[in-house]
């Protein structure tokens, strides 16, 4: 009986600290990759408050590992700006060096908005990620009542433990050529099945060949 009261607990405490969570802002960008191009960018944000809606989004954009072009997907009944700075370090592409960067995109509900018990999708899309393993961006959102909540907040170094308002944050794959290697190894074993499959036909067909001549021959 105390093994399930126990366990009750724990579930209920797992519940308890899950539920905040849920609520906060959130990033997803599945298959962004180190350096890669033409990232979907998403920032989910759901309403938290019981009586305002989310009116406002603002979002800025790191600049110690920009993003080199950034485009914007329109939403219906909001606007939206974009701010830009100049950088220290030019980023280097194929078309030349960029020197600057969107430093911030505002969101502006022209009626309505995201109501409470709803949320929100904000999506853009990176010309070229940075090549750094993660990307923070830093987000205020605001409400109809003119209040606001900053998710501006990072974990100390070291620390496990998840601040009350997480700057959404976003983790960069290291994309490998191993498969590459495999597939080319692959090729190769298939082309030397093929070659000698082939060379035994010729050996089998010669051999019964030579076995008909003989045969027929008096």
């Amino acid at each position: 009986m105390r093994l399930v009261i126990a366990v009750s607990a724990m579930f209920i405490a797992m519940l308890a600290l899950a539920a905040p969570a849920s609520a906060h802002v959130t990033i997803s960008a599945p298959g962004a990759a180190r350096g890669g191009s033409d990232a979907v960018i998403t920032f989910r944000v759901p309403t938290e408050s019981d009586t305002a809606s989310t009116t406002g989004l603002q979002v800025q954009l790191p600049t110690d590992t920009p993003i080199a072009g950034v485009l914007v997907r329109p939403i219906p009944g909001w606007t939206h700006t974009q701010k830009t700075v100049k950088l220290a370090k030019p980023i280097s592409t194929d078309d030349g060096d960029i020197t600057e960067a969107v430093a911030e995109i505002d969101w502006t509900a022209n009626a309505g908005g995201v109501k409470p018990g709803e949320f929100g999708e904000f999506v853009v899309m990176a010309g070229q990620l940075p090549d750094a393993p993660r990307i923070t961006f830093r987000a205020v959102q605001i409400y109809s009542d003119g209040s606001r909540t900053s998710w501006t907040e990072v974990p100390a170094p070291g620390s496990t433990a998840e601040p009350e308002h997480p700057a959404p944050s976003l983790d960069l794959v290291t994309v490998s050529t191993a498969p590459v290697a495999r597939s080319s190894a692959s090729s190769s074993q298939t082309g030397a099945v093929i070659l000698g499959s082939v060379a035994l036909a010729v050996a089998v067909a010669s051999g019964a060949l030579t076995f008909v001549r003989r045969r027929v021959s008096p």
